[in-house]
């Protein structure tokens, strides 16, 4: 059963397991689908399936993601969950090493630029979304004077309240409410900058 804690990432196995471009899509993919198979995954990523699976496995190993219920009478599919709501790696955590550093910066750019490549595909189908969609997703920029401790109370409250709608969103579904209702990415930035 999915866990509803955060998993913090502290080993560097772990955090490399987790920072290959097709294992990021994977899990990202199991996190909104909350359980699936390698097919169809595969399917989503178009890759093969063999691929798909060698890469759950991977994940696996690292306590990432695990074996889900079956949700069809078909015994022979394998279904896989995340092993836990979300997972959390820090910038602490990997400065004591120039290669663990260097492991964490790779691994936090690679998300970055997966994120980004996501808000360009909805930039480039913004067309397709209609008007009620594009009216509703924000996009803004706000330049704060904060200390490190009020950026992370800001980015602490931030992470609740997208937890709240979350499960919000997922209640309502559950309960049948399933009109209009789509996934949604809401990627957060909080850095500090001199000009």
């Amino acid at each position: 059963m999915l866990s509803p804690e955060n998993r913090p990432i502290t080993d560097l196995g772990t955090l490399k397991a987790l920072a290959h471009p097709l294992r990021m899509q994977l899990y990202r993919g199991l996190c909104v689908a909350r359980t699936a198979t390698a097919s169809q995954l595969a399917e989503q990523v178009d890759e093969a399936v063999s691929l798909v699976s060698y890469h759950l496995r991977k994940l696996a190993e690292h306590g990432l993601v695990e074996e889900a219920e079956p949700q069809s009478a078909d015994g022979r599919e394998r279904w896989w969950q995340p092993a836990s709501d979300r997972v959390s790696i820090r910038d602490e955590n990997f400065r004591d090493a120039p290669e663990r550093a260097a492991a964490h910066l790779a691994a936090t750019r690679l998300f970055h630029r997966q994120r980004a490549d996501m808000y360009r595909r909805y930039l480039d189908e913004r067309p397709t979304w209609g008007p009620e969609w594009n009216s509703a997703a924000p996009d803004n920029e706000s330049l704060l004077r904060l200390t490190p401790a009020e950026l992370a109370e800001l980015g602490e409250e931030l992470l609740a309240l997208a937890k709240k709608y979350d499960e919000k969103g997922r209640a309502a579904e559950a309960a049948g409410d399933t009109e209009g209702r789509e996934n949604v990415a809401l990627h957060v930035y909080g850095f500090p900058f001199r000009v």
